[in-house]
């Protein structure tokens, strides 16, 4: 039985800046010796969190709320149109932040910053599913509709939530799903922790940087000709923009997310309804593998589909393709097709790590161009709408 399923890609980007660091340059990251373009696994993740085509993970339920201002527009805001006494509801709620998220250091600046601020934030972004956000806003309801004393209003408080994490752990997918996928940091004794049954690493160019800036000017169309102005542009720039072959690489933990998503001890996933898990992993193949990042849409249409997609089930611990590339691909006169020298590095090393360690589990891929290596090593391609349903039939248990 598979335990792991894991995505490799192959995806080619020209002209873009799709992910960029403090002072606007694309991230990078030595790798073999040489300096790569890097698209960080925060950025991607988001990216296929987020989106809202064709396999979006929105499609298959409801997603967590992340922000600072959740209690506030989820439920202050209800209650207060729900006609209760403004000053009550944010007592309430105001108590119950505390107890649902921990009362760290930051929480409790956030709460002496909001004394200034008529919203309340917390210090950092939340994230909280829709049925716990659903739990809270009942017991701030009923709160707000009893009279209490303000000085007793936290130990009102904390007995109506007394229960709550137990409640709150009985309920399946409490915490949205892509907690169940992308896990949940809290410091709470009501809420759950929770960890990530996707492990995404940080995408990486199978070649050295490349990299060029881009001088840019806007014109003002107001200016004329004859105009002294009218010799100079409105606006000069300069950003940079890069082009590259990234590989990148992605783990599902299928014995976690079954638990995360069913709500069963890890132990017990294979008995557990996989049919959701399955639906999960298929639609994850299919955004890895044709979600990009979306930075600088409007100036440089950075969309592409992965040239390879290649997908392995197995029970033995997971292992990063990544160093098929630990010399940097490189191209020249003889051999100028980076997207074929790729290919044949990954061959090569997937056939050394076949005959090294053994081939365990199995693997099913898709790939555009050149592809004779790649079938030596790994067999026929596929579609990849065939790849993604063998993935979501393993997960199911198929």
């Amino acid at each position: 039985m598979s335990r792991f399923i894991q995505i490799h890609t192959l995806t080619s980007y020209p002209a873009a800046l799709l992910n960029r660091d403090d002072v606007g340059f694309a991230k990078r990251a030595p790798f073999g010796g040489a300096v790569r373009t890097r698209i960080s696994s925060q950025c991607l993740k988001r990216h296929w969190r987020t989106f809202d085509g064709a396999h979006a993970l929105s499609e298959l339920g409801d997603m967590s709320v992340r922000s600072r201002i959740t209690f506030e527009r989820e439920i202050v805001q209800k209650l207060i149109g729900e006609n209760f006494d403004a000053a009550t509801v944010r007592s309430v709620v105001e108590a119950m932040v505390p107890l649902v998220l921990g009362e760290s250091a930051k929480a409790k600046k956030a709460k002496e910053e909001a004394k200034e601020d008529p919203a309340l934030r917390t210090g950092q972004v939340t994230v909280l599913g829709r049925p716990e956000i659903n739990y809270l806003l009942g017991h701030a309801r009923a709160l707000c509709a009893e009279k209490h004393d303000p000085k007793k209003l936290g130990e009102a408080v904390k007995a109506k939530l007394k229960d709550a994490k137990k409640n709150l752990d009985a309920m399946r997918q409490s915490a949205g799903l892509d907690a169940a996928l992308f896990g949940r940091m809290v410091t709470s004794d009501i809420l759950s922790r929770g960890d990530a049954a996707l492990h995404v690493a940080h995408a990486l160019t199978v070649h050295e940087s490349a990299a060029e800036t881009d001088y840019f000017t806007a014109v003002d169309d107001l200016m004329r000709d004859g105009d002294d102005e009218a010799l100079g542009s409105g606006h000069l720039g300069t950003t940079e923009l890069t082009s590259g072959l990234f590989y990148g690489y992605v783990v599902v933990d299928l014995p976690l997310l079954v638990s995360n998503l069913e709500g069963c001890a890890r132990k017990e996933w294979a008995k557990a309804d996989r049919a959701l898990a399955g639906k999960v992993v298929e639609s994850l193949v299919h955004l890895v593998s044709k979600v990009s990042p979306g930075a600088k849409l409007g100036s440089t249409a950075p969309h592409s589909y992965a040239s390879l997609a290649l997908v392995e089930a197995g029970d033995e611990q997971p292992r990063t393709l990544a160093n098929a590339f630990l010399e940097p691909v490189r191209v020249h006169a003889k051999s100028p097709d980076l997207l074929r020298a790729s290919y044949e590095a990954l061959a090569r090393h997937v056939g050394d790590l076949d005959r090294t360690y053994g081939v365990s589990g199995q693997r099913r891929y898709a790939a555009l161009g050149a592809r004779e290596g790649l079938s030596a090593a790994l067999g026929e391609a596929l579609s990849l709408a065939s790849v993604a349903s063998w993935a979501g039939d393993v997960a199911r248990g198929g």
